[in-house]
C-alpha cells in the first residue's frame, strides 16, 4: 500500500510521465505531493464534518421551528431522529455501491442529493414534510462519512492510516462543537430556514471541492461485481471474521458511551449541578478538545511507537475507569459530589475517546482491503445503532439523578473491552504496527 506522500502524487495527473522523464527526486515533487495530500485531508475532513453539522447546527432552532410550523415538540424532535436514522442506513447502502462503481460517483450521488434535500427542508411547509426530507438528507450525507473511510483505506495503510484517522478527529471534532454556535448566530440575523439555507451552500461547495480535487481511489480491477446479493454476502463475509466484529463491536460500544455523554451532558450540568448553558457550552468545549488533542497526540506519537492494540487497550481501560468513577460519585459512594469531580470524570471520558476510535477503525480497515466500502458501512451504521440505543437509556429513572449516564457508560466500557479482550485476542496475534 502507498504511503501519504506517494499516495497523493499518485492521483496528480501527468504525475507518473514527469517522474519517468526527471533526472533525479525534485524538492518540488515533494512539495506538490504534499500540497495534494492537505488537499485530500481537508477534503475528506469536509465530508466527514458535514453529518455533525447537519445535526447540531440545528439544535437552537429546535422550539423556533415548533412554533413556526404550529408542530407539537414531539413531532419536530422526529426530525433529528429521522436525520440519524437516515445517515445510519444509508452507509449500509452507499458503502457496498462505492465497492462496486468506485468511490467519486456514489459519492457525488450523494452530495448531489444531499443539496437537493436540503434545499427542500429550507422552504418545508410542515413538520411532516420536514421529516420526511432531514431523513432522505440524512441517507445522502451518509456517503460522506463511509467514503471518507474508504477512501482512507484506499490511499493508506498501517501506521499512515492510523496517523491519517486520527487528523480526520481533528476536523470533524471540531464541528459539533462550533456548529450550534454557527446555527445561533444565523437565528440571529434569519430564522431556522436560513440554518438550511447554510447547509446548502456548505453542500453545494463541498460537492464542487469533491468533483474538481477528489479523484477515484478504486481502480476498476478492484470493485466488485454484483447487486444487493453479492453485498450482503461481503458483508455476511466481513462479520464472519472474528477479529473484525470484535474491533466492529468495540468501537461501536465505545462510541454509544460518547453518546451517552452527548444526550445527558446538557441534562447533568445544567439541571443537576445548576450550571449555566454558557458554564455548560464551555465544558463541552474543553472536552472536545480533550478528545481532539488526545487524538493527535496517538496520531503523532504513539502511532508507529506504539503496538495500536495496546494503545486501543489502555484507552478502553481509561474509558472504563472513569465511567467507574462517575457512577461511584452519581451513587453517593464519595459523599455529595460537586460539578468539579464530575466534570473531571467525563472529561477522562471523553478524551481517552482519541485512543480508543481511531485504532478500532484502522484495525478493523487494515482486515479488509478488498471490501473497505461495505466494512466502512457496518463499521459506521453499528457505532450509530448502538449509539441511538444507549442514548435514551440515560434518562431512564428521570431528571433527579445522573446514576443512569453512568451506567449505561461503564457497561458500553465494560461490553468494549471484553469485545476487545475475547474476539479480537490481540496477545495471539503479531503485534500491530
Amino acid at each position: 500500500m502507498p504511503e501519504t506522500g506517494q499516495s497523493a502524487q499518485g492521483h496528480i495527473p501527468g504525475a507518473e510521465a514527469a517522474a519517468a522523464t526527471a533526472p533525479a527526486p525534485a524538492p518540488v515533487a515533494t512539495t506538490t505531493a504534499r500540497r495534494t495530500g492537505l488537499l485530500v485531508t481537508l477534503v475528506l475532513g469536509g465530508l466527514t464534518a458535514l453529518p455533525p453539522l447537519s445535526m447540531d447546527m440545528y439544535l437552537p432552532a429546535l422550539p423556533v421551528v415548533t412554533e413556526s410550523l404550529r408542530s407539537p415538540a414531539a413531532t419536530v424532535q422526529l426530525t433529528l431522529t429521522a436525520c440519524l436514522a437516515g445517515m445510519a442506513l444509508g452507509q449500509l447502502v452507499v458503502g457496498p455501491m462505492s465497492d462496486r462503481f468506485g468511490r467519486r460517483g456514489p459519492l457525488l450521488l450523494g452530495m448531489v442529493v444531499y443539496v437537493v434535500a436540503t434545499a427542500i427542508c429550507a422552504f418545508a411547509p410542515s413538520a411532516e414534510l420536514l421529516v420526511a426530507f432531514r431523513l432522505l438528507q440524512g441517507l445522502a450525507g451518509a456517503a460522506g462519512i463511509v467514503i471518507a473511510r474508504a477512501v482512507v483505506r484506499d490511499l493508506y495503510d498501517g501506521v499512515e492510516m492510523a496517523r491519517f484517522f486520527s487528523t480526520l478527529m481533528l476536523i470533524s471534532g471540531v464541528a459539533p462543537v462550533v456548529a450550534p454556535v454557527i446555527g445561533g448566530q444565523v437565528l440571529r440575523l434569519t430564522d431556522w430556514r436560513g440554518i438550511f439555507v447554510v447547509l446548502t451552500a456548505v453542500g453545494v461547495l463541498l460537492t464542487l471541492v469533491v468533483w474538481k480535487w477528489l479523484h477515484e481511489t478504486l481502480p476498476p480491477g478492484r470493485r466488485h461485481e454484483g447487486g444487493v446479493g453479492e453485498a450482503l454476502r461481503t458483508m455476511r463475509g466481513l462479520l464472519a471474521d472474528r477479529v473484525f466484529t470484535g474491533y466492529l463491536l468495540a468501537g461501536g460500544l465505545a462510541f454509544a458511551a460518547l453518546f451517552a455523554y452527548i444526550a445527558a451532558s446538557p441534562f447533568v450540568i445544567q439541571e443537576i449541578f445548576g450550571a449555566s448553558p454558557q458554564t455548560f457550552s464551555l465544558l463541552f468545549g474543553i472536552n472536545s478538545i480533550g478528545l481532539i488533542t488526545v487524538g493527535q497526540i496517538n496520531g503523532k506519537l504513539l502511532v508507529g511507537r506504539v503496538s495500536m492494540d495496546k494503545v486501543l487497550a489502555v484507552g478502553l481501560v481509561l474509558i472504563a475507569l472513569a465511567s467507574l468513577a462517575l457512577l461511584l460519585m452519581t451513587t453517593g459512594v464519595f459523599g455529595e459530589a460537586g460539578l468539579v469531580p464530575v466534570a473531571a470524570g467525563l472529561f477522562v471520558l471523553m478524551s481517552s475517546m482519541g485512543l480508543a476510535l481511531p485504532n478500532t477503525n484502522t484495525q478493523a480497515l487494515m482486515r479488509t482491503p478488498h471490501a473497505a466500502g461495505s466494512a466502512s458501512a457496518l463499521l459506521g451504521t453499528s457505532s450509530f445503532l448502538i449509539g441511538a440505543i444507549a442514548s435514551p437509556l440515560v434518562g431512564i429513572a428521570g431528571e433527579a439523578t445522573a446514576v443512569p449516564m453512568a451506567v449505561v457508560q461503564l457497561t458500553c466500557a465494560l461490553a468494549s473491552l471484553t469485545c476487545f479482550a475475547v474476539l479480537c485476542r490481540p496477545w495471539r496475534r503479531t503485534a500491530s504496527v
